[in-house]
Formats: structure tokens, C-alpha cells, sequence
């Protein structure tokens, strides 16, 4: 198994609810984990590419800081009435489909249901993010290019 049938495979796994998946060929063992564990590792033993277990998401090491860093910039007192969009997974976050071309989502627009909101690069695939909801954004709650965790904050919606 090459590494893009890996990450394609670590893609799919990101837009389901399966919370494991193992796959067994030519002597090489992956799994892959999601959801109750929230980091992600691709374990092979023999014939394969890798020799030890390969880390491709370990939120647990800089979750730590990254919770920390909401609470202040998110506004107290209306936060409830929000909705959030979170990162499906990890990887670094754009607000732009590409070097010279226009932000994809600014404070104050409408979103609609399967509105592309950004961008998550993650083992050099670009990812659209969608909305899951309908209203307007209130705020972008993460700087363009800088990195993201998996069920991070991205922007507060305001539902219609």
C-alpha cells in the first residue's frame, strides 16, 4: 500500500463516523483510529514503507495549548447563541482556494448548508470545509495558514 492510498484512506475515514479501520496486505498492517481516540497512527510491521509507528494526527501533545487559546478570543457573553464550525481534522488551515485568489468567507457573510467556509491542508491534500449550517459569520476565530487541530473552532455562526 503506497502512501496515497493511505492518505486517501485517512481522508475517507475523516468525513465518516467509523472509529477504526484496520487493513492487512502484503505483510503490512495498518490501522487507523478516530472519534473516541482522537488522534490518528498508522501502525505497519513488515514489507512496508514504514518500520515504526508513523503519528499522522497527535492532537494530544498540542491540544493542550490550543484549548487555552479560545476562551480569550471568543466574545463571553453572546457565545451561546452561536454556532461553531470545528475542523474536521488536522492540518493547516487557509482562508483562501489558492495564492491570489479571493477569501473564501469573511465576518458578516451568509453561509448556506455545503458552502465552502476554508481550507485544510493535510499530507499536501487540500480539503474543502463545508458549512453544516445556515447564517452569518460572526467571527473567524483562527489566522489564515497557521495550523489546526482536529474539533477545533474555526468560526462562530450566528443561525438563522
Amino acid at each position: 500500500m503506497d502512501i496515497k492510498q493511505i492518505q486517501e484512506l485517512v481522508k475517507l475515514i475523516n468525513k465518516t463516523s467509523i472509529g477504526e479501520i484496520t487493513i492487512e496486505e502484503d505483510g503490512t498492517k495498518i490501522t487507523i483510529k478516530q472519534k473516541k481516540d482522537p488522534s490518528q497512527k498508522i501502525y505497519t510491521n513488515g514489507g512496508g514503507q514504514f518500520n515504526a509507528p508513523v503519528s499522522v494526527a497527535s492532537p494530544t501533545s498540542a491540544a493542550t495549548p490550543a484549548l487555552p487559546q479560545p476562551p480569550p478570543v471568543t466574545p463571553t457573553p453572546k457565545t451561546e447563541n452561536f454556532i461553531t464550525i470545528k475542523s474536521p481534522m488536522i492540518g493547516t488551515f487557509y482562508r483562501q482556494a489558492g495564492p491570489g485568489k479571493p477569501i473564501l468567507i469573511n465576518v458578516g457573510d451568509e453561509v448556506t448548508t455545503g458552502k465552502v467556509v476554508c481550507i485544510i491542508e493535510a499530507m499536501k491534500l487540500f480539503n474543502e470545509i463545508e458549512s453544516e449550517v445556515k447564517g452569518k459569520i460572526v467571527k473567524v476565530l483562527v489566522e489564515d495558514a497557521s495550523p489546526v487541530e482536529y474539533d477545533q473552532p474555526l468560526f462562530l455562526v450566528e443561525p438563522e
